[in-house]
C-alpha cells in the first residue's frame, strides 16, 4: 500500500490505572484507506488504545489527532464531529437488548440527525442491515433472536449507520466458527474497498491478519513495537512477535492466505 496521510495520529500516549502503566510513549499512525490490524498479548491495552482514540477514555498524557482534530477535546462540536465520522463494533456487539435490530441501527441516526423523518430512518436502517449481510427480516428481530454471527453483523450495521469514513472493530471474529469468521473477514474487506473506509481492527485471529490487513501494529512493552505489512512484522526481533507469528497456527494462516492479484 502506498504511503497515505494519517487519519489517526497518536504521539507520546500514556495510559495508567493506578500504579499500572499500560501505555508509555506510544506512537501510532493509521493511514487513510487502510485496514490496520492491532495485535498484542493480554493486558497490552489494545482496547484501551481504541477507547483513547475515540475519546471514550482521557489518557494521562500524549496527543491524539483524529480526522485532523484533537480527540482529547471536550468541545461539543469537536466531539460531535468525531462521533459522526467514526463507527464502532465492540467485541460483544453492545446492542440494546430491548430494541430490534432496526431500532439499534437507528440510534445514531436519531442522535445526530433528529430531523430525519421516520420513514427515511427506517429505509437507511434497512440499507445498512443489508450492507452488513443480514436478510431484510432481521430488521424487526431482537438481538436475543439472532445467532452470534448475526449479532456481530447487526452491530456492524449500526457502526455503519452514519456512513463514517473511519471504522473501529474490536475482535470482530471472536467466537465465530472458521467459516463464519472467514465470511466476516471477506465482508469487511468488501465494505472497505466499496466505501473507501479506514479500518482499525483489534484481533487475535491470524487468518484475519494474513487475509485482509494491509499493515499490522504490534503492542508490547507499553508501546507499539512495529507497524508494517505482516511479512515485515514476521521478521521483527522480539520474543512475543517470534512466538506469535512463527507458531503452528501462524504457519497455517500464512499457507492459506490468498495469492496477490
Amino acid at each position: 500500500m502506498h504511503e497515505a496521510e494519517p487519519i489517526v495520529r497518536v504521539r507520546g500516549l500514556l495510559n495508567r490505572f493506578g500504579a499500572q502503566v499500560v501505555h508509555e510513549g506510544l506512537d501510532l499512525d493509521v493511514r487513510r484507506g487502510e485496514i490496520l490490524g492491532v495485535v498484542g498479548g493480554s493486558g497490552t491495552g489494545k482496547s484501551v488504545l481504541m477507547r483513547s482514540i475515540l475519546g471514550l477514555r482521557r489518557p494521562d498524557a500524549g496527543r491524539i489527532d483524529v480526522l485532523g482534530v484533537d480527540a482529547r477535546s471536550e468541545d461539543p462540536a469537536t466531539r460531535a464531529l468525531i462521533e459522526r465520522n467514526t463507527g464502532v463494533l465492540f467485541q460483544d456487539g453492545a446492542l440494546f437488548s430491548s430494541l430490534t435490530v432496526g431500532e439499534n441501527v437507528e440510534v445514531p441516526l436519531k442522535e445526530h440527525y433528529p430531523e430525519l423523518p421516520d420513514s427515511l430512518r427506517y429505509e437507511l436502517a434497512l440499507l445498512k442491515v443489508k450492507l452488513a449481510g443480514l436478510p431484510a427480516d432481521a430488521l424487526d428481530k431482537l438481538p436475543a433472536q439472532l445467532s452470534g454471527g448475526m449479532r456481530k453483523r447487526a452491530g456492524l450495521a449500526r457502526a455503519l449507520a452514519l456512513d463514517p469514513p473511519l471504522l473501529f472493530l474490536d475482535e470482530p471474529t471472536a467466537g465465530l466458527d472458521p467459516i463464519g469468521a472467514a465470511a466476516f473477514d471477506a465482508l469487511i474487506r468488501t465494505l472497505q474497498q466499496a466505501l473507501g473506509l479506514t479500518v482499525f481492527l483489534i484481533t487475535h485471529d491470524l487468518d484475519t491478519l494474513y487475509t485482509i490487513c494491509d499493515r499490522v501494529a504490534v503492542l508490547a512493552d507499553r508501546r507499539v513495537l512495529v507497524t508494517a505489512p505482516v511479512a515485515e512484522v514476521e521478521r521483527f526481533d522480539h520474543p512475543w512477535v517470534q512466538a506469535y507469528f512463527h507458531g503452528p497456527r501462524a504457519r497455517a494462516a500464512r499457507a492459506a492466505r490468498p495469492l496477490p492479484a
